[in-house]
């Protein structure tokens, strides 16, 4: 099964919807301008349910096939959120909102789910259910854990969910999945250490903390460098750090730290903290202060589910003839709130030698839009065939 035909001729038509949903990208859950345009199209398709509000503002849609004898239900799910970044691209179609951009090109995996949901609406060429669902918030609000809160795998019998998201530097169209840990598990973390402030010129009468804080930054570094065994993966980030005062002659009474943690296991996850933890309690304690750690538990790792894995590679290859092993990545994905609830697998597709994702100049590629609707309407049609 290549490309299916009727994606290139739909392809404009896709690729226009791309377009306008890149000139008004909205941001978390506020996407009502989006969430009403999918809506729109699914019952202009003719789908069989339209639902929305779902997880606030998702939207999921039912397709039956000509046959549903199998009693199986299969869900697909594309994100619709933006991120809060200025384009810099120059495109004629570019965002008409100051500050927010499809930087990570979720306009692209709503538009391709949209393609595969009008074909399989119009061929229905499966024995099953086929569930689409567009999913607001995964860019750190986490839509999926809030679709999945409000019932999404029960209310549609859903029994195995798949997931797709472009990516630059990998050739346009070909796609890269991993079984296990795919995603990293994104967690945050902020630390305030208090100490005694006052005049610079007198240090011996204060506790410093901003020189605790330097000391604590680069005592976290040894939680991966010392305490995480070196064939495993985890990243510590300290990415911002602010004082109680900006004055260049006095010494702040205290500083904030923010910042992030990545792990691919839960037992890394669970290593991280516990050592964050002890670092907070005794570095600021040896030098007179003292320091609190706030860690917030975000999105957790996204695994892949191993027969699934080797499903989607399947119907890759028939499309694109090629599916390679996919990177570790340690970045999020809040799919993982879905892939814990039921089976199933995430791919990427190629967007070929393109900006990388989450920058300001970056582009979905709507060269890709024929590739990743073929892969969404194979993997129902491949796992639901008619007899």
């Amino acid at each position: 099964m290549p490309v299916k035909n009727r994606f290139a001729e739909l392809h404009d038509e896709i690729t226009a919807w791309r377009r306008d949903l890149h000139q008004h990208p909205e941001l978390l859950f506020d996407t009502h301008r989006t969430a009403d345009l999918v809506a729109e199209r699914l019952r202009a398709f003719g789908c069989d349910e339209v639902v929305t509000g779902l997880g606030r503002t998702g939207v999921v849609a039912v397709i039956k096939g000509r046959k549903t004898g199998s009693g199986k239900v299969v869900g697909l799910r594309a994100d619709m959120d933006a991120l809060p970044i200025h384009e810099t691209t120059g495109l004629d179609y570019a965002s008409t909102e100051p500050g927010k951009m499809h930087a990570c090109g979720h306009d692209g995996h709503t538009s391709m789910l949209l393609g595969a949901a009008r074909y399989l609406a119009e061929t229905r060429n499966f024995d099953g259910t086929c569930v689409v669902i567009f999913q607001p918030a995964e860019e750190g609000g986490g839509g999926g854990r809030e679709m999945c809160a409000d019932g999404l795998m029960e209310r549609f019998a859903i029994d195995e969910v798949y997931g797709m998201h472009n990516w630059p530097g990998i050739p346009e169209g070909r796609f890269a999945i991993r079984s296990g840990p795919f995603f990293a598990a994104t967690d945050k973390f902020e630390i305030v250490i208090e100490g005694r402030g006052g005049h610079a010129a007198k240090p011996h009468d204060t506790i410093d903390p901003t020189v605790i804080a330097s000391h604590l930054v680069l005592a976290l570094q040894t939680i991966v460098s010392r305490n995480v065994d070196p064939t495993e993966q985890a990243v510590v980030s300290v990415t911002a750090i602010k004082t109680s005062s900006d004055a260049f002659n006095v010494i702040p009474d205290r500083v904030e730290m923010i910042g992030t943690a990545r792990t691919l296991s839960a037992e890394m996850r669970d290593l991280v903290e516990t050592r964050m933890q002890a670092l907070c309690e005794t570095i600021p304690a040896g030098f007179g202060g003292r320091a609190t750690l706030d860690y917030e538990r975000n999105y957790p790792v996204m695994v892949n589910h191993d027969a699934q894995t080797d499903f989607a590679a399947e119907v890759a290859r028939s499309v694109s003839g090629q599916c390679d092993e996919a990177p570790l990545v340690m970045g999020g994905e809040d799919f993982a709130f879905m892939l814990e609830e039921r089976p199933g697998a995430y791919i990427l597709v190629g967007n070929g030698d393109t900006a990388m994702v989450h920058s300001a100049d970056y582009d979905f590629n709507d060269a890709v839009i024929p590739s990743g609707c073929s892969w969404w309407a194979g993997l129902i049609e491949q796992r639901m065939p008619i007899g």
